[in-house]
């Protein structure tokens, strides 16, 4: 069976990219944007909020190593999905939470992952499950940014330390 895909969005995608590379069984991590209208997103058409589109990551597996369930349960780790029109101190839409499904299956487990992480959170969870639509590639220069940029101010002081959470929820399963 050939890898599988997924595309989220939890914030900053330099943020979700660094998370979801830590996963055993994810085999590529891809940054850009999906979630909105307008053709051939931009980032800085992003930034200037020209666009509905949302900061997401499509995330290659393989199945035979991490069920969609897992990546799943990951994601309510990845980020707050509480919050409300961004990430921490990434405010604005297009670093809203959001799950888009490819097909009814992974409407399905979304749903299910969703309602369950409910449990765990005292604020409602704000994430938009929707239909993928299409998935637009990032710039080139986005792609693998912690991994080539560690030192940079963001990657150093906002990246950083929640890889090391997350590197600690996955060594306790």
């Amino acid at each position: 069976m050939g890898d599988s895909s997924l595309v989220l969005g939890g914030g900053c995608f330099w943020c979700t990219e660094a998370g979801y590379k830590l996963l055993p069984g994810v085999t590529a991590v891809t940054s850009g944007y999906a979630g909105g209208t307008e053709p051939n997103p931009t980032y800085e058409m992003i930034c200037a909020h020209r666009t509905s589109h949302a900061e997401v990551i499509k995330i290659d597996y393989d199945p035979a190593q991490v069920s969609l369930e897992r990546l799943l349960e990951f994601f309510w780790k990845v980020h707050d999905p509480t919050q409300v029109g961004g990430q921490g101190n990434d405010m604005g839409a297009q670093y809203r939470s959001i799950i888009l499904y490819a097909d009814a299956a992974q409407q399905a487990a979304a749903e299910k992952a969703k309602a369950a992480a409910q449990a765990r959170f005292e604020d409602p969870i704000t994430t938009e499950i929707g239909p993928l639509v299409k998935f637009w590639p990032a710039e080139g220069y986005h792609q693998d940014y912690f991994a080539r940029n560690p030192e940079q101010g963001y990657c150093a002081y906002v990246i950083a330390p929640k890889l090391k959470k997350l590197q600690a929820t996955i060594r306790a399963g």
